[in-house]
């Protein structure tokens, strides 16, 4: 058990045969929201009763359940437009009402015209759709008779929930070392299949092969975007968050990674296509690019271990150094433009992974000459 935090908005069905310990464990996963769920309200509830002397306060709760549910893990900017468009779908849509009344066609109206003025405001995405959800609520509830001026008390009742959402979002962040690890970790282990099969293809002269591993290698892409995507909302917590300070010299590790992982995995269809033409053609495949090729996968393994364990990749590095002298000298006896290529790609690779390692151009140029 790993500890995730899975947020609401993702919750799906899932199968009738999960058992009820599987049940447990995704409650216990949840455990960061079901604290932000119960603080933010409650805290919001009792800053808007007590210290402001509003009687129907309950735009407070639902601003900080609106906050935390739709903006856990997002941006801090996106956090913060979420907030400022329940505020303002409070204000616009009850400055609406006060002109034109409540009813079926004012509700129609008040969330048009609150998505309109929302959107000329520049708020958009989730934050817009908060805006008319406020708009629907405020529509709906009708203020009590001595509720005081509905326009300006559920505002600010909006806006202290929305806070109180935010600050417990910051105060009580996901783990951003086990987020955009979980993401590294999936994406090494598919780059050191594809690397596997390629090079089980070079050793059974197996062009099929070489094509499933390009085939492999081309499906990285949408899991390299997510990353990218990760990367940034991670590099937001770390920064936004004091309780996630601490952790930003690790995090910076992954980080500086993602652009270098991103070559590789290029690197690698190249690689694998390369390959699948040598095969093709029915070239011979040098011994030894295989065994580089699979030098490549277990420093990618390695790498992965490293990155998680914050450890100092000095194995890795060695590995990548190997993989790529062994490319180089396997071309005097049998060059040809696919064996070039690959031995090219092989190096190529072994240098995108020791950027990712930390390595600097010059140490790179200096292990990777082979003259």
């Amino acid at each position: 058990m790993d500890g995730r935090e899975v947020p609401l908005r993702r919750i799906r069905l899932r199968p009738s045969g999960e058992t009820a310990r599987d049940r447990i464990i995704h409650v216990r996963r949840r455990w960061r929201m079901l604290v932000r769920l119960a603080v933010a309200p409650s805290v919001a509830f009792l800053v808007a009763t007590e210290i402001f002397g509003h009687q129907q306060a309950f735009f407070a709760p639902v601003a900080a359940i609106l906050v935390i549910t739709a903006g856990a893990g997002l941006r801090g900017r996106t956090l913060a437009e979420i907030v400022v468009g329940v505020a303002v779908g409070v204000l616009v849509g009850e400055l609406i009402i006060l002109t034109i009344g409540r009813g079926t066609l004012q509700l129609a109206a008040v969330v048009v015209l609150s998505v309109i003025v929302a959107t000329l405001l520049g708020i958009k995405g989730m934050a817009l759709t908060q805006a008319a959800n406020s708009a629907v609520l405020l529509t709906a509830v009708v203020p009590a008779f001595d509720a005081g001026n509905p326009a300006v008390t559920r505002f600010i009742d909006a806006l202290i929930g929305g806070l109180c959402g935010m600050a417990m979002v910051l105060l009580l962040p996901r783990n951003p070392v086990r987020d955009i690890d979980s993401e590294v970790q999936r994406l090494l282990r598919q780059l050191a299949s594809v690397l596997r099969g390629t090079a089980r293809a070079m050793r059974e002269a197996d062009a099929e092969a070489a094509e499933a591993a390009l085939a492999r290698a081309r499906s990285l892409q949408p899991g390299i975007d997510d990353l990218e995507a990760t990367a940034q909302n991670v590099s937001e917590i770390a920064r936004m968050s004091p309780m996630r300070w601490r952790q930003r010299a690790h995090l910076g590790r992954y980080l500086g990674a993602v652009q270098d992982f991103d070559n590789a995995i290029r690197d690698a269809r190249v690689l694998a296509r390369r390959t699948a033409a040598m095969l093709r053609h029915g070239e011979a495949c040098p011994t030894d690019l295989e065994l580089a090729t699979e030098a490549l996968a277990d420093a990618v393994d390695i790498i992965a271990d490293d990155l998680s364990q914050d450890d100092d990749f000095d194995e890795a590095r060695q590995k990548l150094v190997d993989a790529a002298r062994i490319a180089v000298l396997a071309l005097p006896g049998a060059m040809t433009l696919n064996t070039a290529s690959i031995a090219a790609q092989v190096r190529s690779l072994a240098a995108d992974l020791l950027y990712a390692s930390g390595s600097t151009r010059d140490e790179i140029d200096e292990r990777l000459d082979f003259d």
